[in-house]
């Protein structure tokens, strides 16, 4: 089975199609069009396979090689001639022909002329005769250059000037260019061009144009060698310059000339100007455009090139010279010419006996071509009369043909400029159909993409092509489906209904054959998370995803690529399933990633750009410049941005007078400036460097400026922060900030502090010193002070300081609040008022007033005193009343009042007693539930902690809880007030109660105190109303009571054995009595079992119908210690009673007594 994949080329985003490891879309086309290929096993005419270029230039000093290769059945032989003479191989020993092919080789030897000449090949076989082209062989030639005589060239300043290089001509045209004695080729620009001949040209010459070596030099390609003119020299003088002139032209010379070009070639037209200054020229096509996807410009757009020529590029093309003192203009007539085409070369034609057939010789060319027909090398009007041949110019038709008739015919079409010559042969065959395309071949293709199914095929007559899909429905063209000439299917949008067995059925009128392939069309491959941008610090790590989706039955490759090249070999780099991840990035790692997700069939690629970014380096470069006394021009050369912008320069500057070693920020500057003006401060020794900042973060700091040292002055300003404070009574203190060294402008600075008293008219005070404060003393106490301080140096007084107000020192209030009034609110809370103290008696800036109060003790004689603990409250500001929160009911309480300032507490004033009222009592210190009985439970409690007020009583509350903790309803006890110990009667057995209790006073009921307590259980009564499973007592009793069983079934296990008391199994196998029975499957019970010596059996116990349970005569039982039922042991340890639980005498249990189980049920409901 042979697999085709068909691949897309540009379709959809980054799509290709590619190459597979079958025939492609391009050759399958070209098939589509090609003459019929006659298989190697038939027989045929000649067919030229490959043959040498037209023209042969050959370097002699190697052979001559002449290609000449023919295809046919009988394979054809080969013979040549030179310029139209038989050339016998086998007598020329310089000739040689490979064997099996025409190819010619010729040994030049010393005369390599006689090689020279017009050479063509013949293949022929009993079929006919094969024509090549005619090649034309000529040796390369570099001739030496002509010896001449050069005279020195001298000009004056301004003037144009053309140096002729003329060279040998050579085979081939020798390539030209300039140079000088250092071999070292010379400068071309607007003003000095090379023309297409290769003299150089001046449009004017200058000064420097002066030189003695411009040497021209040819170098020829095919031998390899340079051959060099003789030097130049040229001087130019400047003792009288030309003057500015109009453009005009050196080369074409006059207003128009013509240039012919054959079609196909380039055209190069050429326009060199003179003038000065140097003029600029341009090109333009009249009555039309130029080409732009053909048309380029070179020598400073002197040169105009126009590739691919054709019929439309005829016509006038306008070259412009231009300077400032005007313009010239050259019109160049382009005639294009061509030498013959192909519009249709005729093809092979395979005919039946009795067919006709047509031969079609289309060319085209400028001036048209004349056509010549020859039949095998002959020309057809030389050839024998058939009347089944008709010549009609450029057609043959052949009527009729007979077997044996096969031929090759060759078309020649010629004109001035070339000609063209092709073989195209008649094969008279009769064969019957035979599929070409391997049988069972697997094609795929993806989905929306064109299928081609082949069906190459060969008969004689040609066979008709017929499709069938999954061998019954016929494929017609139309709508989907194309069936081509040469009986390829084709697709055009393959969709996965197309997929499925396909065959195609060649029939002619000898026979039928047919050939099965089979298409399968699949999923696209799709990038469904492509990578995205990326923009990374350097040193981090950059992932680029890449997530595919592709049909179940390709497996993709995954390979990326960096800048469409492959990866560097680097493990930083590491390619995931689905990513790509680069650790440690770098600037090198900066680029276009891309991910390409390959299958047999097709590919889908997508990009994405990493930028690699890192803080700037540093600027670099500090120049200071427009230096004055309190400013300087700071310029800097920006470092790299490592592809993160400069969002703005920080300037900093160290004071090596001041501060050695310390850096301050100066200012700052946009990213876009690369120089600042800077303040400076007099008395500063400055050096200055620069940090440039992007979205990174910050470069590392420029080298340091040169230092820059400013002249010392005045100070420009004074201490701030000037405040006046008094510590104690009697001084006040005069503090400021002083002056940084960067502000003290020069040496020596000291302050100047003024202070007088405000509002008492007198002098100001004054005192200088260096430190930052000033202790004045004997002030009056809380006085007013207006203060001053003056920064002074060497060099002069600062400005004039601004006055500030300050206070001199307090002292402790003299007076006491009067006139204290209690108000009470309720008993937490009571309002004091008092009569505020006279300002003048503070002795300093009033704070506020602090009231003190404390609780003497409890109004209710039975409660113990209080902790006597004081408490104070400070209202801030000149107040006369406050609120005491917080305070005990039915209580005593005294309370006094302070005034304060900054310095401390007045005296007190006289002390005032209040009492609170009652209020609700706290909860009961505890409460607790005692003797607990069937229908009964005892409370005890103890009265609250704080009664605040008489307590009149107790009220309780309590409610029973089921085992869901559902509440039942409540009931409500009024209790005295003396009363600690309350029994609850009327209760349910066996159930949870919660209860709340709170004292009570005049003012109502306090905050309760619960409690939850169980009344005890009724053992023998149906009505229980707990979960006797998950009471703790019950769990242990049944644990002690399992492993009691399990004890006796042991030792009757034992017994048993030893005794062969009880061979239970033998008898049940021997006797099969009824009544031995398995353990019931309804209940868990056991069966009854027989005894051969006692035959006494033991039976599970059972509860009676009435719901009673009867108790063994026996009293030694399980009941004695516990609540176990009756039950006894046998003397071997067999359990043979039955015990139950106690039958209470209460009437209303009667119907619900429950069954109690077994020992042996018992033990099974354990196991």
């Amino acid at each position: 089975m042979i697999i085709v994949t068909l691949k897309p080329r540009n379709m959809g985003r980054n799509r290709k199609w590619l190459p597979g490891l079958g025939p492609v879309l391009l050759i399958l086309l070209s098939h589509m069009t090609s003459g019929l290929e006659v298989p190697l096993d038939l027989p045929q005419p000649p067919t030229i396979t490959l043959q040498s270029p037209k023209d042969y230039i050959f370097d002699p000093r190697e052979n001559i090689v002449i290609h000449c290769e023919a295809k046919g059945k009988p394979h054809p032989s080969f013979s040549w001639t030179r310029n139209g003479t038989h050339l016998d191989v086998d007598t020329d020993h310089k000739v040689l022909m490979k064997p099996g092919a025409g190819t010619l080789v010729i040994d030049i030897g010393e005369k390599a002329e006689a090689s020279e000449g017009t050479y063509q090949c013949r293949a022929q076989n009993e079929h006919g005769a094969a024509l090549s082209n005619n090649f034309v062989i000529r040796q390369s030639r570099s001739p030496l250059w002509s010896k001449e005589i050069i005279e020195p060239v001298i000009v004056q300043t301004g003037t144009p000037l053309v140096l002729p290089c003329r060279p040998p001509a050579g085979l081939p045209p020798p390539v030209i260019f300039w140079m000088d004695n250092n071999f070292q080729r010379l400068t071309l620009d607007n003003r000095v061009s090379q023309a297409l001949n290769g003299d150089l040209y001046f449009s004017n010459v200058v000064a420097e144009d002066t030189r003695s070596d411009y040497i021209c030099y040819a170098r020829f390609p095919h031998t390899q060698t340079i051959q060099q003119k003789q030097p130049i020299s040229v001087t130019v003088l400047d003792s009288r310059s030309e003057g500015e002139r109009r453009p005009g032209f050196m080369f074409p010379v006059g207003t128009t000339s013509t240039k012919m070009v054959l079609r196909g070639q380039t055209l190069e037209l050429e326009c060199i100007a003179e003038g000065l200054p140097t003029p600029d020229v341009s090109w333009q096509k009249d009555e039309g455009e130029l080409p732009s996807s053909r048309t380029s410009f070179s020598r400073f757009k002197k040169t105009l090139r126009i590739s691919d020529v054709n019929e439309d590029d005829a016509g006038d093309y306008r070259c412009t010279a231009t300077n400032k003192l005007g313009s010239a203009h050259h019109i160049i007539k382009v005639d294009v010419k061509a030498a013959p085409f192909w519009v249709s070369a005729p093809r092979n034609l395979i005919l039946a006996p009795n067919e006709t057939g047509i031969l079609t010789c289309r060319v085209n060319g400028e001036p048209k071509p004349d056509i010549r027909w020859f039949v095998n090398g002959v020309p057809l009007e030389n050839t024998r009369k058939d009347h089944r041949r008709e010549v009609h110019d450029d057609t043959v038709i052949l009527n009729n043909v007979l077997t044996g008739t096969s031929a090759v015919y060759q078309c020649n079409a010629s004109n001035e400029f070339g000609y063209l010559l092709a073989n195209a042969f008649v094969n008279v065959l009769a064969e019957p159909p035979r599929v070409l395309t391997p049988p069972n071949q697997v094609y795929r293709v993806i989905t929306n993409n064109p299928a081609l199914l082949d069906c190459f095929s060969f008969g004689s007559p040609i066979p008709n092509i017929t499709w069938f899909k999954d061998f019954q429905i016929s494929i017609r063209s139309g709508d989907s489906y194309v069936i081509h000439k040469n009986g390829t299917l084709e697709i055009n949008v393959a969709q996965p209904r197309h997929s499925g067995n396909y065959t195609c059925i060649a029939t002619n009128n000898l026979g039928r054959k047919e050939n099965q392939v089979s298409l399968e069309v699949k999923e696209p491959t799709r990038i469904l998370k492509q990578p995205e941008y990326r923009v990374v610090q350097r040193g981090m790590s950059a992932m680029f995803e890449c997530k595919v989706k592709h049909d179940r039955s390709l497996n993709p490759t995954v390979t990326w690529l960096k800048d469409d090249r492959e990866l560097p070999h680097d493990n930083r780099f590491v390619m995931g399933k689905e990513s790509l991840t680069i650790s440690d990035v770098t600037e090198e790692d900066e680029g276009t990633y891309t991910c390409i997700a390959n299958t047999i069939l097709d590919q889908d690629s997508a990009s994405a750009k990493l930028t690699v970014v890192e803080k700037p380096d540093p600027p670099t470069d500090l120049e200071l410049t427009d230096q004055t006394e309190r400013s300087v021009q700071l310029t800097w050369t920006p470092g790299d941005e490592h592809n993160s912008p400069t969002q703005n320069f920080l300037i900093q500057y160290e004071d090596s007078l001041h501060q050695p070693g310390v850096w301050v920020n100066l200012t700052d500057v946009p990213g876009s400036s690369t120089t600042a003006r800077l303040q400076l401060s007099p008395y500063v020794y400055y050096s200055f460097r620069v940090q440039a900042r992007n979205e990174v973060g910050y470069s590392e700091a420029s080298g340091p400026s040169r230092q820059y040292r400013t002249n010392p002055a005045a100070p420009d300003e004074n201490p701030s922060n000037v405040r006046g404070i008094g510590t104690e009574p009697g001084n006040l203190v005069i503090s400021w900030t002083p002056l940084t060294g960067l502000q003290s402008n020069g040496p020596g600075l000291e302050y100047k502090v003024q202070w007088r008293q405000k509002d008492l008219e007198e002098d100001w005070t004054s005192k200088n010193v260096a430190d930052s404060q000033l202790v004045v003393s004997g002030t009056p106490i809380y006085a007013l002070y207006e203060i001053k301080v003056q920064a002074f140096n060497n060099y002069g007084n600062g400005p004039e300081p601004e006055v500030v107000t300050g206070y001199s020192g307090e002292g402790l209030p003299l007076s006491a609040p009067d006139t204290v009034q209690v108000m009470v609110h309720n008993s937490t809370l009571a309002e004091v008022h008092w009569e505020p103290v006279s300002l003048s008696s503070v002795q300093g800036k009033l704070q506020g007033y602090k009231v003190y109060y404390r609780r003497e003790r409890g109004l209710q004689e039975t409660e113990e005193e209080g902790d006597q603990q004081e408490q104070n409250l400070t209202f801030s500001g000149n107040r006369s009343e406050g609120m005491l929160p917080g305070l005990h009911p039915y209580s005593l309480y005294v309370v006094f009042i302070k005034v304060f300032n900054n310095k401390g507490e007045g005296p007190p004033s006289s002390s005032k007693t209040f009492e609170t009222p009652e209020g609700v009592p706290g909860p009961p210190a505890f409460l607790k539930a005692i003797n607990p009985g069937l229908d009964s439970l005892t409370l005890s409690w103890g009265p609250p902690r704080r009664s605040n007020g008489r307590l009149t009583g107790y009220t309780l509350r309590y409610q029973p809880v089921n085992s869901t903790n559902e509440l039942g309803p409540l009931s409500v006890v009024t209790l005295e007030a003396n009363e600690t110990m309350f029994t609850l009667g009327s209760l349910n057995p066996s159930v949870l109660y919660k209860f709340y209790l709170s004292a009570k006073t005049i003012k109502g009921p306090g905050p309760n105190v619960t409690e939850e307590a169980y009344t005890a259980m009724d053992i023998t009564g149906p009505n229980r109303q707990i979960d006797i499973a998950t009471q703790g007592w019950f769990i242990g009793l049944m644990c002690a009571i399992a492993l009691l069983i399990l004890v006796l079934l042991i030792v009757c296990f034992i017994k048993r054995n030893k005794g062969g008391k009880y061979p239970v199994k033998e008898k049940e196998d021997a006797h099969q009595d009824p009544e031995i029975q398995p353990m019931k499957e309804d209940d868990g019970t056991f069966g009854e079992y027989s005894d051969t010596e006692d035959h006494k059996p033991l039976k599970g116990s059972r509860t009676p119908s009435n719901g009673t349970v009867r108790r063994d005569e026996s009293d030694d039982s399980l009941v004695d210690y516990g609540e176990g039922g009756d039950g006894q042991f046998n003397e071997d340890g067999s359990f043979i009673g039955q015990y139950s639980g106690k039958k209470e005498k209460d009437t209303h249990e009667g119907n619900e007594s429950s069954e109690a189980p077994s020992p042996v049920n018992a033990m099974n409901s354990f196991v």
